[in-house]
């Protein structure tokens, strides 16, 4: 399926009703960043979605190189003729169908779906940005948590609540009452020049892009980084809260409760995820 600006134009067989990805949540995808003919840190995307297959148990084709998904991603864009513009291309991987909750095949389809985006690299949006806990129900601290798979319900019954009470984005507890992450993104502290984290053993996402800022924060002396536990209390004491994500880059919340927050910290480590985008 190739999806720009909300318009299908093409619809692949790999998502009809039989599809286990769309009866069982049997999938896992990928988005990455498409710009100026390069897609952005792809090396890293690709491992990580091998990674998540191998933990699915899933079957990963010969064929399935760096090279030919790159090829495959390359082709479809060049085929809409999007070669020129910025867009986000998701690829997505499901079992092939047959079977109940076990599947009969471990082999598998994928298709690829494409969204056109009006920047190239990542920015800060200046709005206002609004948070709350979603308290109902609670994300798993264990390895299953940080992969992405098409079994979302929990994120998108917590965006259903934030969109219900004019929160722009929840921030997710794990079953040890851990904050851990957003609904679409990883999740940032700034304490002073402390940055903190939660780790991925705390069910926090595998983000590519917080991958990407941890190491760009290892290369510099202006701000340290700690990956730890995060109790709720710590999210009013916090100078800054920002996710993280390959659709925004960093976006800084300006509001969580009665606390209200700057971006200064935020707009510094844009600049060095940018560089690293355009160098990586």
């Amino acid at each position: 399926m190739i999806n720009y600006n909300g318009e299908i134009q093409q619809t692949s067989p790999a998502l009809s009703a039989k599809n286990r990805g769309f009866l069982y949540g049997d999938g896992v995808f990928d988005l990455v960043k498409y710009v100026e003919g390069k897609l952005i840190f792809w090396e890293e995307h690709y491992l990580r979605l091998m990674a998540t297959m191998r933990i699915s148990r899933m079957d990963i084709p010969d064929s399935f190189t760096l090279e030919f998904l790159e090829s495959e991603i390359q082709k479809t864009i060049q085929g809409n003729a999007l070669s020129g513009k910025p867009v986000l291309v998701r690829t997505t991987i499901s079992r092939k169908e047959g079977g109940g909750y076990t599947p009969q095949s471990q082999e598998v389809n994928y298709c690829m779906d494409i969204e056109g985006i009006t920047t190239p690299f990542y920015q800060n949006l200046n709005i206002p940005y609004e948070v709350e806990l979603f308290k109902d129900y609670y994300t798993q601290a264990d390895l299953l948590s940080t992969l992405n798979t098409t079994n979302r319900m929990l994120h998108i019954i917590g965006s259903v609540f934030a969109k219900e009470n004019d929160y722009q984005n929840c921030i997710l507890m794990n079953t040890q009452k851990n904050v851990v992450s957003f609904l679409d993104g990883n999740l940032f502290l700034v304490f002073g020049n402390q940055i903190v984290t939660p780790p991925l053993s705390d069910g926090a996402p595998n983000g590519i892009t917080r991958k990407k800022l941890i190491e760009a924060l290892g290369k510099t002396e202006d701000f340290s980084l700690e990956e730890r536990s995060v109790s709720p209390f710590e999210l009013q004491k916090a100078d800054e809260l920002f996710l993280t994500n390959t659709r925004e880059g960093i976006q800084s919340v300006t509001k969580y409760r009665k606390k209200e927050f700057p971006n200064t910290i935020a707009v510094k480590l844009l600049g060095k995820l940018n560089t690293l985008a355009r160098l990586g």
